[in-house]
């Protein structure tokens, strides 16, 4: 018996991009385009007589914008809707607002550089991911961040003056000053990197991150967490040295790696072929890290689909790294974090809640060079009182 298919309806007032993202969508088995609508006005009829199981949404239309649409679905009838979004600064902004309201993804619309035949890979795995992820709106009364983003971005340097010059004279905590932390993630991490960040001190090791994201948005992403984090966060640039209380993300399209330069880490962000299907990769970083940091290493595996960042992880943990993933209860999509688990890279899993002060914690932990065998069972991090679901 044949699997059902996922239904999509596509949203979008364009011709021409609901045209290609059909043509896109319909060389993939397991996906079925079940409709496609204008506008959203088009759309809400079509959701409820065609019931679809993703929805593909344009942010800017005529009569209702996206934003307003996504508002409306998330409160009246949760989906999963992966976002269309044009490469400009507003839309970038526009589209971490929509990942913040519960969308489960984001890809950048075709324009002149790009054609669909490059996009509609990624398309189609973000769809299948969208059609398993657990869909967890947000209440819209939170402020967003993409108001006064620049207002917010001045305050946030008056508090942290000269703030890069001042974190390469500080040690980290407990002094391990080859303490290095990494994190990855895919589906769903934009939003658990944001709950993890802005919970941790200003004081910590360097963080590199790579995140699944399409170029641009990296930067529009790393602006929005430096507007609300204790730490500095910033899109790396090659040759960028990582200081305590820097977090360095991964640009779009490009793979992130540190290697030790005899006073510190420094980044280097090169092209290269995709792993995983992907580019940043998370094992790309990891590995990266295995000769220059070691069992110096907390490296975690956050929500996402597929495998990237498991292999990595458990080489890691070979070299007596501290590593875990993401517990399922807590993931958008339990697919890096459960394969990281299952191959055993990842010592415990972790509530997304509790992530921020397990890093804490291990940042205070003194470096050994013995690693923890897999079959070694860990104690609980989830606190008796702590309700994980």
């Amino acid at each position: 018996m044949s699997l059902r298919k996922i239904r999509v309806l596509i949203v979008d007032d364009s011709a021409v991009v609901r045209k290609l993202v059909a043509e896109a969508l319909a060389l993939d088995p397991q996906i079925e385009v079940v409709g496609t609508a204008i506008d959203p006005y088009a759309a809400r009829d079509k959701i409820v007589s065609l019931k679809p199981d993703v929805l593909t949404l344009d942010l800017e239309m005529p009569r209702m914008d996206g934003l307003t649409f996504l508002k409306i679905i998330m409160k009246e009838r949760p989906m999963p809707v992966v976002i269309m979004s044009s490469l400009t600064q507003a839309g970038s902004q526009h589209a971490l607002e929509a990942l913040r309201l519960g969308a489960v993804d984001v890809l950048a619309k075709p324009n002149g550089t790009f054609s669909f035949g490059d996009l509609g890979p990624q398309l189609r795995e973000k769809i299948k991911a969208a059609a398993i992820a657990r869909v967890r709106p947000v209440s819209t009364q939170e402020t967003p961040v993409s108001a006064g983003l620049a207002q917010a971005k001045g305050a946030a340097r008056i508090a942290r003056p000269a703030v890069s010059a001042l974190r390469a004279l500080e040690q980290p905590r407990g002094n391990h000053s080859r303490r290095l932390i990494l994190l990855g993630a895919s589906t769903g991490g934009t939003e658990a990197l944001r709950e993890i960040l802005t919970r941790l001190p200003g004081d910590l090791p360097p963080i590199a991150i790579v995140q699944h994201i399409p170029a641009v948005f990296s930067l529009a992403f790393a602006q929005r967490l430096d507007a609300q984090c204790g730490l500095e966060v910033r899109e790396a640039v090659d040759g960028d040295r990582l200081v305590p209380g820097l977090a360095l993300i991964a640009p779009g399209n490009y793979h992130l790696l540190v290697h030790w330069a005899g006073d510190g880490y420094r980044a280097r962000v090169i092209s290269g072929p995709q792993i995983w299907h992907q580019r940043p990769a998370v094992d790309m970083l990891f590995k990266s890290a295995l000769d220059c940091c070691g069992h110096h290493a907390i490296a975690g595996v956050l929500t996402g689909m597929g495998k990237d960042g498991a292999e990595g992880l458990l080489n890691l943990r070979g070299r007596g790294a501290l590593t875990f993933s993401q517990d399922e209860a807590s993931s958008i999509v339990y697919g890096m974090p459960k394969a990281a688990w299952e191959l055993g890279g990842a010592q415990r899993q972790v509530p997304l809640d509790l992530i921020a002060h397990h890093l804490v914690s291990l940042a205070d932990t003194p470096p050994t060079r013995d690693s923890i065998p897999a079959s070694q069972p860990m104690p609980s991090l989830v606190p008796s009182a702590h309700v994980n679901g």
